[in-house]
């Protein structure tokens, strides 16, 4: 029993102790948070693998030009049958029965030339290039996501020290004013408005934390942990503003082969040529030689097959009834509208570019001329509560005022979040995440 006990308390430890690893903080800067990310994230392991299957497609290319080697056995038994034959009449028949049959067979074959075969091996070639790009796509998703993600924490974080301050000061207030109703100072009119007020800051405090609830969970799933794992950002938003280069990054080039979905379409369009190819090499014959050797396990009465034998096997494509021609316009066709689809794609980035610097220098504009109106705003605010304690400046005044600072901010937290997101989809554009 003492035994069983001592067990039981060490398992009882054990189980406590993975039950603390698996809730251990998770420190990250946005640049940490994005390595994890890349690391585990599922999405990225998927099209890692899926590069991974195309190199394994090129291996089982390669391997068919390469030599193949058979071993086959096989046995046959005719149930006793006989054949007959008589040299002339007046001889009996001879007769000469089929005995069982038992044959050893090794074949080596090795393909000489296919035009099938070349053009193939190219066009998975190719296809291993678009699964390279799509899995980069794929890292710029998940980087373009973590990143917004912690964006979004960290400005509700922002959201709810702002509320608390505010909440703080107003509940200050309000019992100033109780004090002052007490001794005739001020009316209960004034209490209630401070009691509305404070009701309207509560609402706006619960429904900030499960914004920053939100936010975090989003950037869980994007780092691939649980959703119960602690998270702790240690870059601020003053960092990402303090380190924003306002004039910079409008200047940057645009270079439209540096772009993932223009990569990818570079890669369709050579895809597309070696479809072409591909069906123009159904016009052409096949070569492919072959040696066997033949073991002759249960032999025969009578065998006249020799035991090595090499030979050459020429296919030459000669009528398909048009299946061919059909084919090769179809190839054709897809070429053409790949080449559509590649211009369509360098009008669509060439816009996109201009709407996104355009959509980047009017965000900076908003963001600075926002930045001053809280400060203005505050400024009003705090003046209306001095004039308030003064008593020369009403209650309505005062949540007025205290409504415009917390309007102002408001609008100051999105116009970070809009000037965040849109430096973000110009970076994307260029591929410089």
């Amino acid at each position: 029993m003492r035994t069983k006990s001592i067990l039981i308390l060490l398992w009882a430890i054990l189980l406590a102790g993975g039950g603390s690893y698996g809730q251990e903080r998770l420190s990250l800067s946005l640049e940490e948070a994005k390595g994890y990310a890349l690391d585990y994230n599922k999405q990225i392991k998927n099209a890692a693998l899926a590069v991974e299957l195309a190199q394994k497609k090129i291996n089982e290319s390669i391997s068919t030009f390469l030599p193949q080697a058979d071993l086959s056995m096989d046995y046959s038994n005719f149930m006793g049958a006989e054949m007959q034959f008589s040299f002339s009449e007046e001889l009996p028949p001879q007769t000469i029965p089929f005995n069982p049959t038992s044959n050893l067979y090794f074949r080596i074959s090795q393909m000489i030339f296919s035009g099938n075969f070349i053009v193939g091996l190219q066009m998975v070639r190719i296809y291993k290039e678009m699964t390279g790009t799509n899995y980069l796509k794929t890292e710029q998703n998940i980087k373009e996501l973590v990143i917004k993600s912690y964006h979004n924490a960290l400005v509700s974080e922002l959201s709810i020290q702002i509320i608390n301050e505010n909440l703080d000061n107003t509940r200050q207030i309000y019992e100033n004013t109780k004090a002052m109703v007490s001794v005739g100072m001020a009316e209960k009119l004034d209490i209630d408005q401070f009691e509305v007020q404070l009701s309207t800051l509560d609402n706006a405090l619960k429904s900030a934390e499960r914004q920053k609830e939100l936010s975090y969970n989003l950037l869980r799933y994007q780092l691939g942990v649980s959703a119960d794992t602690p998270l702790e950002l240690t870059d601020s938003i003053g960092y990402f503003l303090d380190n924003f280069d306002f004039s910079g990054i409008l200047d940057q080039s645009f270079h439209l082969d540096n772009n993932l979905d223009y990569q990818f379409i570079l890669s369709q369009e050579r895809l597309s040529e070696k479809q072409v190819g591909m069906q123009k090499m159904n016009y052409l014959p096949s070569l492919t030689s072959y040696y066997q050797y033949t073991n002759k396990i249960m032999k025969p009465e009578f065998d006249l097959s020799p035991k090595n034998v090499i030979g050459l096997n020429l296919s030459v494509p000669i009528l398909s009834s048009g299946m061919r021609n059909s084919q090769l316009n179809q190839a054709k066709i897809q070429l053409e509208t790949t080449l559509n689809n590649k211009s369509l794609l360098e009008d669509q980035l060439a816009l996109q570019e201009r709407q996104l610097r355009y959509n980047l220098a009017n965000a900076i504009d908003q963001y600075l001329n926002r930045k001053k109106n809280v400060d203005v705003s505050f400024r009003i605010y705090q003046n209306y509560q001095f004039k308030y304690e003064q008593g020369v400046a009403s209650s309505l005044d005062l949540t007025i005022s205290n409504n415009n600072y917390l309007q102002a901010e408001s609008d100051y937290l999105y116009s970070i979040i809009t000037l965040l997101d849109a430096r973000l989809a110009l970076q994307k554009l260029m591929n410089t995440l």
